[in-house]
């Protein structure tokens, strides 16, 4: 059964991280002119791999014990501290979100490029819905299998 569900734990991952993403995008737009704000987004490839990573060792087999926290993780022992998982599920924690590198700061200290932010924000959702695709798809292929079709 985890072949066929593990296509669909990747895109779900992915579809939770693209969600995210998008809300950091979007805080970045609506930001676009309060004085002294610096644009932030996160390495998706990377927190795809740790979201992978740690979504495999918590659906490890049931003899397996829990893998500890590694070093460089902050652990969430209250709903207000840093690194908390989100309500989906999806963990972003806050050493990945980083600051944008300024290409042309603006005269009040605002570090927020608006075309390079809609870009990014474009290509996201055209991900986001890639990944919606592809679980539908997968989906479909499995029904089909199950039906005899």
């Amino acid at each position: 059964m985890n072949r066929l569900t593990d296509s669909i734990d990747f895109h779900g991952q992915a579809l939770l991280l693209r969600a995210e993403r998008q809300k950091v995008i979007s805080g970045n737009i609506a930001n676009a002119d309060t004085p002294g704000f610096s644009a932030r987004d996160f390495d998706f490839r990377a927190a795809l791999a740790d979201a992978t990573r740690q979504h495999a060792e918590s659906t490890a087999g049931a003899g397996a014990t829990r893998a500890a926290t590694p070093a460089n993780r902050l652990q969430a022992t209250q709903a207000g501290h840093l690194g908390q998982s989100t309500a989906e599920g999806a963990r972003i924690d806050s050493t990945v979100l980083r600051y944008r590198s300024v290409e042309q700061a603006s005269i009040d200290g605002n570090g927020v490029d608006l075309d390079r932010e809609r870009a990014a924000f474009a290509d996201n959702a055209v991900r986001f819905e890639a990944s919606l695709r592809f679980i539908n798809g997968s989906v479909r292929t499995m029904l089909s299998a199950i039906r005899g079709e």
